[in-house]
């Protein structure tokens, strides 16, 4: 067994250091995979963005309630009762004011977007007095929080780098109302800085919508009273309506998207790495033409045919790991970060986000190009193994 691995060794530092005498077809295979890795990763890497600012806006403490039957706010309708009743349940945290909740509005308006021009749909939301405190970790960064009863917005910081007319002081025509822009907010890059907001008892006569409402956020005492709070509202003969957490509910928005995302960035990588397997097997079909003497020479004086295979197999996978690696850092550093919008299918409007090159995602693309190192110089090494000796030393 010794003898055995100690023939791998051999074999196998040996064509590590002949790399370089191919370092043509060996640089050509370590880009092909960088570039497959560097594709597959990138792409992913929109489905964790979009999934992240999704799930980063939603609490376990805070219930999302809307009309029995709805995935979203746009398809929802409730009522003034029914937001009265909602807030009035046990379980719903208070403070001198009342119950920490609010009934709210939700629009899609026209809004440029600054890198085209072209008018995208943006989320207005018609909020009551008790949201910022709802939400708990949104915060006003520029400017100020709209008065109650004035035609003013606040705007979140995604929606302001990524839309024209959103800046602090400006004015735009929504609905029937003239809309001033009084003060930015951040939410730590959740999907609600994506949004506008306005006082509800505003927005919703410049829309028509009376006394209707599509939703109602209410903090709960502590995530613990969740189901207590939703088997009081669900139960109640007045009601008909449904109850998530604010966290549940996001993750099921972002659900439908990102499984797109990433089954397309799998056929992408898929195809693309047929051209690099048949790239690896070509370098390494090369190397055993290359070493026929060699590998002969080997077999002759007693060498096992498990240590040639080793050795090829060895090589492709280390011209496949710098690939992985390179690939790795390209995607790092030229996706990780990147600003865009995409459409929300659910709530039909934009929701701005990052490009996220997690870990996670590094590590699937150094395994994939692995994957890839290895079927690439599985044949060559099988080949390699089954030279006849006597024939090889005489071609040779």
């Amino acid at each position: 067994m010794s003898n055995a691995f100690s023939q791998m060794a051999v074999v196998t530092a040996l064509n590590l250091r002949t790399i370089g005498e191919r370092r043509g077809a060996s640089l050509a295979t370590v880009f092909g995979v960088a570039g497959v890795v560097a594709v597959f990763v990138g792409v992913l890497s929109i489905g964790e963005g979009f999934r992240a600012t999704m799930s980063s806006g939603g609490r376990e403490d805070v219930a999302m309630i809307m009309r029995s039957g709805n995935d979203s706010e746009m398809m929802s309708g409730l009522g003034r009762e029914d937001t009265d009743i909602v807030k009035q349940a046990p379980g719903v945290a208070r403070d001198a004011q009342g119950p920490i909740a609010s009934a709210e509005l939700f629009v899609v308006i026209n809004v440029p977007k600054r890198s085209t021009g072209t008018d995208a749909n943006v989320p207005l939301r018609g909020v009551q007095a008790k949201a910022l405190e709802v939400r708990g970790t949104l915060k006003i960064v520029e400017g100020r929080m709209f008065e109650p009863g004035r035609n003013e917005v606040i705007v979140g910081r995604a929606a302001q780098r990524e839309f024209r007319g959103l800046d602090l002081g400006t004015t735009n025509r929504w609905g029937q109302n003239d809309w001033t822009v009084v003060g930015i907010f951040e939410d730590g890059g959740s999907v609600v800085e994506s949004e506008i907001w306005s006082d509800v008892a505003v927005l919703q006569p410049a829309y028509n919508r009376g006394n209707f409402f599509q939703s109602v956020r209410a903090k709960l005492t502590s995530k613990s009273e969740f189901q207590t709070f939703k088997d009081a509202i669900t139960t109640d003969p007045r009601l008909d309506v449904q109850v998530d957490t604010e966290r549940d509910y996001f993750a099921g928005q972002s659900k439908g998207l990102t499984a797109i995302i990433t089954g397309l960035g799998t056929i992408i990588a898929v195809l693309m790495g047929f051209g690099a397997v048949f790239g690896a097997l070509n370098t390494m079909y090369s190397a055993v033409s290359a070493r026929t003497r060699e590998i002969a020479t080997l077999r002759a004086i007693g060498f096992r045919s498990a240590p040639v295979v080793v050795s090829v197999l060895a090589e492709s996978l280390v011209l496949s790991l710098v690939g992985g690696v390179l690939g790795a850092i390209a995607a790092y550093f030229g996706f990780d970060g990147f600003q865009a919008a995409t459409l929300n299918w659910q709530s039909f409007s934009q929701v701005a986000f990052k490009f996220a090159v997690t870990p996670k995602l590094l590590a699937i693309g150094i395994s994939y190009a692995m994957i890839m190192g290895l079927i690439g110089g599985l044949f060559p090494a099988i080949r390699a193994a089954r030279l006849p000796v006597t024939a090889a030393l005489r071609e040779a």
